[in-house]
C-alpha cells in the first residue's frame, strides 16, 4: 500500500495563480452537518467543521503527538487522579472568558448518562471532575484508565453560561466557542459559513471567512475544484484519486490514516442473529478483490475491526478465509438458504463496495437490499434500536484516538449506543483493558477479546483507509494521520 504522508504535487499549472492575500476559503463535504454541538455527534462532516469553532482540552500535532491547547500542564497525583493547568487567556466567540467551570462543565456534560452523547463510552470512566484551582481542573476516574489523554483529545470545551441560558437545542442552532472560527450561518442541507476570530489566542486566522458545503456527488465536488467554485474536498474514491494526478492546478494528497474500513452486522436481530449466518458472511466477502479492484491498493487488508496504526491492534488472530462453498455449507447448516438481508447506508460510503458486497453475498445465496438514506438519517439509525439499524452496513470507524478502547468498546461493547451484540465475555476483556496502565496486560485482554469478535462475527474487518483530498495547489496543508480538519493550519502561498 502506497503510505503517503506529504502532499503530493501536481504535475503542472494552468491559469493566474490565487494571491496569498486571498481572504476566504471553501470546502466541499460529502454529506451535511449532523450537528453543531460538539458533544452530541462524532461524525467526520460534522466534526471537520465544528472542530474549527471550538479549543479541546487537549490536542495533537501534525506527528500525532499528545499536545496542549486550553490545558497547558497535566500530572497523575495518583492512577486515578489527573490535574489540569489552564490556559488564562481564552474567550468564547460571546467575549467571555472561558473559566474552568467551563472545562467542569463539558466533562460533566458528555459524561451525564441522561444527555445521551454517542461518544458516552469514550468518557465515561471519568467519575467526577472538579475546579481545583484559579486555572486548575481536576479529573478523577473509575479506574486506571490507559487512553484518558487520547480521548481528552476530543473534548471540545463549551461555555457553561450560555448553553444554561439557551438550553441544548438552542446551543446546537447557534453555538458558541472558542476556537479559531465561529458561527455566521448554518442552511440545513445546503452550507455553513464561518467568519474568523479576529481576536483567537493562539493568532489571527489565516482567512476572514470559510464556507463547508455540502455536496455529496464525489463528481461534482470535483466539478467545483476544476471550475473554481471550491478549494478542497475529501472523500475522493481511489478511481478519483488516479484519475485527477497530475490535473493541472490541483493537488491529490492522502495519507493512511487509523481509520478502520469494517462491515457491521447485526447480531442482536433477524437471521444475522445466528453465529452461522455471520460466519457464513465473513467468507463470502473477497476483501482482496475489494482492495484491488476498488481500493487500487489505497489501503491495507486488515484480520480485525482495528488498524496497526492504533495500539491494541493484533496480527495472529486471522480473518476468516473467503471461501463461498463453505458458506453455502453453513448457511444450509442453519437453515438460512436464501435469505434476504437489508444494508443500510448513505451516499458518504462507496457504492461500489456496497454493490460489490451485495453481489459476493449473492454468490452464496444471500439476497441483499440495500437502503439509502442521507448522512445524519443513517447515523440516527445505526444509535438506534437493533431493530432500526438493519441487518448489516459498511462503516469507516475513527476514533482519533489511536486505542482499541476507542474502537472496539464503543463499537461492539453490551451497552454501547453504536453496538448491536452482547457477549459477557467480550465485554469483561474490554473493561479490564481499559483499567489498567500495564501494556502487556492490556494487549492480552485486547488479543483474547478479538479471539471472540472473530468467532462472534459481529463485523468483518476489510482494509485500513486511506483519506483522499482534493485541493488547489496553492493551498498548502498537509493533512494527518488523524483526519484533523484544521482550516487554521492552511493558507495560501503564491
Amino acid at each position: 500500500m502506497r503510505r503517503v504522508f506529504a502532499v503530493l504535487l501536481a504535475l503542472g499549472l494552468s491559469g493566474p495563480a490565487i494571491a496569498a492575500t486571498k481572504d476566504s476559503l471553501v470546502i466541499d463535504l460529502p454529506a451535511d452537518v449532523a450537528t453543531m454541538d460538539p458533544q452530541i455527534q462524532w461524525d467526520t462532516d460534522s466534526y471537520s467543521v465544528y472542530r474549527n469553532i471550538f479549543d479541546n482540552l487537549l490536542t495533537r500535532d501534525t506527528s500525532g503527538k499528545i499536545v496542549p491547547q486550553v490545558a497547558t500542564a497535566w500530572r497523575y497525583t495518583d492512577d486515578t487522579t489527573i490535574v489540569f493547568d489552564l490556559r488564562s487567556d481564552i474567550v468564547f466567540h460571546d467575549g467571555t472568558k472561558l473559566t474552568p467551570a467551563d472545562v467542569v462543565f463539558s466533562v460533566q456534560r458528555i459524561t451525564n448518562p441522561a444527555f445521551r452523547s454517542p461518544q458516552l463510552s469514550q468518557f465515561d470512566q471519568i467519575t467526577s471532575a472538579e475546579v481545583s484551582g484559579p486555572n486548575q481542573v481536576t479529573l478523577h476516574t473509575k479506574t486506571p484508565y490507559p487512553a484518558l489523554l487520547a480521548q481528552l483529545v476530543k473534548l471540545s470545551i463549551v461555555p457553561k453560561a450560555y448553553v444554561e441560558k439557551v438550553g441544548d437545542i438552542g446551543f446546537n442552532q447557534q453555538v458558541i466557542g472558542s476556537g479559531p472560527f465561529k458561527l455566521r450561518s448554518w442552511q440545513r442541507g445546503v452550507q455553513t459559513v464561518l467568519d474568523a476570530n479576529e481576536g483567537y489566542w493562539r493568532g489571527k486566522p489565516p482567512f476572514r471567512s470559510v464556507t463547508f458545503r455540502a455536496v455529496p456527488d464525489t463528481a461534482t465536488r470535483i466539478a467545483d475544484l476544476r471550475t473554481g467554485r471550491a478549494d478542497l474536498t475529501r472523500g475522493l474514491t481511489p478511481d478519483d484519486a488516479v484519475a485527477m494526478k497530475g490535473e493541472a492546478g490541483l493537488t491529490v494528497a492522502n495519507i493512511a490514516t487509523e481509520r478502520v474500513a469494517y462491515l457491521f452486522i447485526n447480531a442482536l436481530i433477524g437471521p444475522t442473529n445466528d453465529k452461522r449466518v455471520r460466519q457464513a458472511i465473513a467468507m463470502a466477502v473477497d476483501r482482496d478483490t475489494l482492495i484491488s479492484a476498488l481500493q487500487l491498493g489505497f489501503a491495507k487488508p486488515v484480520d480485525v475491526v482495528l488498524t496497526p496504526a492504533n495500539f491494541g491492534y493484533v496480527s495472529d488472530v486471522k480473518a476468516w478465509p473467503f471461501d463461498p462453498e463453505k458458506a453455502r455449507a453453513l448457511l444450509k447448516q442453519a437453515g438460512a438458504e436464501g435469505i434476504s438481508v437489508n444494508f443500510l447506508t448513505s451516499p458518504v460510503y462507496d457504492r461500489r463496495l456496497n454493490e460489490a458486497i451485495q453481489q459476493m453475498l449473492g454468490d452464496v445465496g444471500i439476497k441483499m437490499s440495500i437502503t439509502v438514506v442521507d448522512q445524519p438519517t443513517y447515523l440516527k439509525r445505526r444509535l438506534g434500536t437493533p431493530e432500526e439499524s438493519s441487518n448489516m452496513s459498511q462503516g469507516r470507524w475513527s476514533c482519533a484516538c489511536q486505542d482499541a478502547d476507542g474502537v472496539i468498546f464503543p463499537l461492539f461493547r453490551s451497552g454501547s449506543a453504536w453496538s448491536k451484540f452482547s457477549n459477557p465475555a467480550f465485554d469483561a476483556e474490554v473493561d479490564a483493558a481499559r483499567a489498567t496502565l500495564d501494556d502487556g496486560k492490556r494487549m492480552g485482554h485486547y488479543h483474547r477479546a478479538f479471539e471472540i469478535l472473530h468467532d462472534e462475527v459481529p463485523g468483518v474487518g476489510l482494509f485500513q483507509d486511506e483519506a483522499l483530498y482534493l485541493m488547489k495547489s496553492e493551498l498548502k496543508w498537509q493533512p494527518t494521520a488523524n483526519e484533523a480538519f484544521f482550516v487554521y493550519d492552511m493558507k495560501w502561498v503564491p
